[in-house]
């Protein structure tokens, strides 16, 4: 509906328009009135109207004065000057106010009725075409997020060389040169919802992560399920430091105001090459890894750490209370991380037990059994058997030293995520099964798209987006918009159907864009297509 306001100082003029004309039927909803301008104001800056009907010729404000406040806060609403006053100056000063028309009193409802009409086809077109371009700029958004997730993916993993890097940068628009460079890893978890789960507070702390970011040092990346990368950028190691504590510290800041949020940054080693950035990563996973050694929110840099770990002080295994080695870490561990984290988790686990403490064979025996066990119990949730994994008795190759106590428990660990990743991959694959399902039944909705699916199956957008590229290797707006374009193509070959009707059942209100999608995405027009060219 496109809601009206009128502002006349006349009641009997006023009253007439607001009841004597059929608004409902014309699409338009009389949202409102005022005798002056000084009164309408405030009201119109509450209602937002899309027309403002206003006299000239007021006490208090006048309608010429409304309407510059009117265009400086609502430059988009249509104003229709009315007067009694055929007066060429009126005139021109509504033409450099901008508005819509200048109609002279007394005015028939069916003259104003004419005009509004045409006023409100122009903002429908308007309306439809700024939402189009939101539309097609999430489109776009969702694609270039999969794109920049590969790109860092790239960098760490050492498969581009700086001169590959710079120029894949360059062609994404992303500044990535400078003489120093680190990575900080962000984990967000809610105390409230099962992991992937739809998390409006996760969402809202990406976005102000992302304001806090618009500045040229810092670039963020997604990088795995409700996670993200941060590359800092500087002209010297201080100016790094001082970036990333500056950034750390807003992001406590702003954790505050979300209680139901638990957070954990990892930050990396600074390094002075663009082909070094993986080993900075490496570092920041380390630390990273320490996420399942503490409670709570943390921020921890590497060499906290690994200072923390140098200072510990030596330990006797009489002083040893074992019910304060938690299995928690572990089984946490194995519900969440990743495989290529093992390393770093085991690592950091053994850290924390002490390295005096560690050269008791009856200890170690005690560690490895604790998470023998712990490890058997998680994969026979999952429904496996015991026997999947690496059996152990006291006189297994995993007491010969520490070394080969930590391959043992590496081991385990790594084949119990192994299953998981298995059992949910089952688990992924029916999510993604039900996503198309959904685009299969719904795709004829205009407004269907990333949000409206992750809100229909109850997944965080940022989740179910990385979810189905990696399960897949598209991006969900793609598979819609490829489905979409094959039924029209079903409909322009199998009908005689003219193509703004096939827009409408493919799910396009407005059949330019649909005419445009389908040349960008088959190369040719619907019309050319039917024809065959």
């Amino acid at each position: 509906m496109i809601k009206v306001f009128l502002v006349e100082d006349e009641i009997v003029v006023r009253e007439g328009i607001k009841n004597n004309v059929d608004w409902s039927s014309h699409g338009c909803d009389f949202c409102g009135e005022a005798s002056d301008g000084e009164l309408a104001f405030p009201m119109i800056q509450k209602l937002r109207p899309d027309i403002v009907i206003t006299d000239i010729k007021m006490p208090f404000m006048d309608g010429v004065e409304l309407s510059k406040l009117i265009k400086k806060e609502l430059p988009d609403t249509e104003i229709v000057f009315l007067s009694g006053y055929a007066e060429f100056e009126y005139a021109k000063e509504g033409i450099k106010l901008g508005i819509a028309r200048y109609l002279n009193k007394p005015i028939s409802s069916t003259e104003l009725l004419r005009v509004v009409d045409e006023i409100a086809e122009k903002i429908t077109k308007r309306k439809l075409e700024e939402s189009l371009k939101d539309k097609y700029i999430k489109d776009e958004e969702e694609a270039l997020e999969m794109e920049r997730r590969d790109f860092f993916a790239h960098i760490v993993s050492g498969e581009m060389n700086a001169s590959e890097i710079l120029d894949r940068a360059r062609s994404m628009s992303i500044d990535i040169s400078a003489l120093f460079y680190n990575v900080c890893l962000v984990k967000m978890k809610s105390k409230n919802n099962v992991i992937g789960e739809y998390s409006p507070s996760i969402i809202a702390i990406y976005e102000r992560m992302s304001e806090m970011a618009n500045d040229s040092h810092i670039c963020i990346f997604d990088t795995f399920l409700e996670g993200k990368a941060i590359l800092v950028k500087g002209e010297t190691k201080e100016e790094i430091a001082d970036i990333q504590k500056k950034y750390c510290d807003e992001l406590s800041l702003v954790m505050k105001d979300y209680p139901d949020i638990t957070y954990f940054v990892a930050i990396g080693k600074i390094v002075n090459r663009i082909g070094e950035i993986e080993a900075s990563y490496e570092r920041a996973s380390y630390a990273f890894a320490h996420r399942f050694m503490v409670d709570g929110n943390g921020i921890y840099s590497f060499e906290d750490i690994e200072n923390n770990d140098n200072q510990k002080e030596k330990l006797n295994l009489s002083e040893i209370d074992l019910k304060q080695i938690e299995r928690k870490r572990v089984n946490e561990f194995l519900k969440t991380a990743n495989a290529g984290e093992v390393g770093y988790f085991v690592e950091d686990f053994f850290n924390n037990l002490g390295t005096d403490t560690l050269k008791s064979n009856m200890f170690r025996q005690y560690i490895v059994m604790d998470v023998y066990f712990c490890v058997c119990e998680f994969v026979e949730e999952k429904g496996y058997e015991r026997s999947e994994i690496e059996e152990f008795d006291v006189t297994s190759k995993a007491l010969q030293s520490v070394e080969k106590t930590k391959e043992y428990i590496t081991n385990i660990i790594t084949r119990a995520i192994e299953i998981r990743d298995n059992s949910s991959a089952d688990k992924y694959g029916e999510t993604v099964r039900e996503i198309k399902e959904y685009i299969e039944n719904h795709y004829f909705e205009d407004e269907l798209g990333l949000n409206e699916l992750a809100e229909a199956i109850n997944f965080s957008p940022n989740h179910l987006s990385m979810l189905f590229s990696q399960e897949t290797g598209t991006t969900i707006i793609k598979y819609l918009t490829d489905f979409r374009m094959n039924k029209a193509k079903e409909l322009l070959k199998g009908t005689n159907k003219r193509s703004s009707e096939i827009s409408l059942e493919v799910g396009y209100k407005d059949p330019h864009y649909f005419s445009f999608l389908f040349k960008k995405t088959q190369g040719v027009t619907p019309t050319q297509y039917r024809n065959g060219l």
